[in-house]
């Protein structure tokens, strides 16, 4: 089998859950994948499990000491579950067990999200969401009441998200996704939200650069006869910052709008039921997420359309700067072509005087053929001597007159 058809096929079985039954907590925790962390942190669990990995995989589920610990590698962050029977004497929010603290002792600052599920058996639950120490807690049935998810949203001390999803009736396949699923959303939500503080360090940068802008386009309309360089140079400035920004926020920004649809997408496979005076789960997180997601592409629509309007003004003001060089072009050509015609007039002027001093000289010189002539004893009548110089002279003028013209013509 073709090893690429393999693998695209075996995409259908691509990051299963982990499935359990009975009560367990749920340790998550997302950390950004900077600098090879995540390499140096699956050599660790690869030490710990006492076995090799698959250089290729993705993901993967481990047992161990009892306990199921699953790894998942994605785009920009890695993940890891360790799930824990509960057993009945054991503490509602116990620590992290020395497993997961060993492995994340040196990962500490890369962690962007830290999850504790308790899932519980519908017999013992207490009926009360404070009597797990939720304070004003949003809460939600899912898969069509089979479960009911409870939450606050505060994080603990050690800065954990705490959830307690109670089982009804999920068998253990089912428990498995929907605790995926909630895990998921957290960890999405958290990853969109990493692009709050870059937009509103962009918002900033937008208000200044809109004022610049505004400027820059007074100052078009408005000059008379200041030179188009200075402001070309501004313009392409501001230009060159607003394309640096975007390719700064740019990935971030859509890595937002794709994690915020993939929280949506999990948050309508809960099917959530209201319970009692509580607000459903998901519409307290999209009442306090959306806007935060609405925010980030607000920003990055204003530095597109900051982009866009910086393009006109451009090209604007390049269009007027090549409208002033045609003028200048115009004028040149212009002074060129009375340069030209001067110069003509001129060079008609002395192609005549030159055809005169050359008459002048030719009936010199026929006089002086005459009058040799006349020395040498042969008599010339003057009406004879007349008849025969002027058609001559017209002629040897006619024929200068027509070779100048030929040299013109070419």
């Amino acid at each position: 089998m073709h090893p690429l058809r393999e693998a695209l096929h075996d995409e259908l079985h691509a990051r299963p859950s982990i499935h359990f039954a009975g009560p367990a907590h749920l340790h998550h925790y997302a950390m950004l994948d900077q600098a090879g962390q995540a390499e140096a942190l699956l050599a660790r669990i690869d030490s710990l499990a006492h076995r090799e990995r698959d250089p290729e995989a993705v993901q993967e589920i481990l047992e161990i000491d009892g306990m199921t610990l699953k790894w998942e590698r994605h785009t920009e962050f890695f993940t890891l579950t360790l799930m824990v029977p509960r057993q009945p004497d054991q503490a509602l929010w116990p620590e992290p067990p020395p497993l997961l603290e060993a492995l994340l002792a040196s990962h500490r600052e890369q962690v962007i999200s830290a999850t504790l599920i308790l899932v519980e058996a519908a017999h013992r639950w207490s009926g009360s969401p404070e009597a797990y120490g939720f304070r004003d807690p949003a809460g939600s049935r899912v898969a069509d009441g089979e479960a009911t998810v409870w939450s606050d949203f505060r994080l603990t001390p050690d800065g954990v998200n705490r959830l307690l999803l109670v089982n009804q009736s999920l068998d253990g396949f089912r428990l498995g996704r929907m605790a995926r699923r909630l895990l998921e959303i957290e960890t999405y939500r958290m990853m969109a939200s990493l692009a709050l503080p870059l937009a509103r360090e962009m918002r900033l940068e937008l208000d200044a650069n809109e004022r610049e802008l505004d400027t820059l386009s007074v100052r078009n309309a408005e000059r008379q006869s200041e030179s188009s360089r200075p402001l070309l140079a501004a313009i392409s400035e501001l230009s060159a910052r607003l394309e640096h920004a975007s390719a700064r926020s740019r990935l971030r920004f859509s890595a937002t709008e794709a994690y915020a649809r993939i929280v949506d997408a999990r948050i309508e496979e809960l099917r959530e039921r209201k319970v009692g005076e509580h607000p459903r789960l998901g519409i307290f997180i999209q009442r306090r997420f959306r806007p935060l997601v609405r925010f980030c592409a607000a920003i990055h629509a204003r530095q597109e359309a900051l982009a866009e309007s910086v393009a006109r003004l451009n090209d604007l003001l390049r269009t007027r700067a090549q409208v002033e060089i045609e003028e200048q072009n115009a004028e040149m050509l212009k002074s060129l072509n009375e340069r030209t015609s001067s110069q003509l007039k001129i060079q008609k002027a002395v192609e005549g005087l030159s055809i005169i001093v050359i008459s002048y000289y030719l009936f010199s010189l026929f006089k002086l053929g005459l009058q040799s002539l006349d020395a040498l004893g042969v008599p010339i009548v003057p009406q004879v001597a007349a008849a025969i110089i002027a058609p001559l002279g017209l002629g040897i003028l006619a024929v200068l007159s027509w070779r100048i013209w030929r040299v013109k013509q070419h």
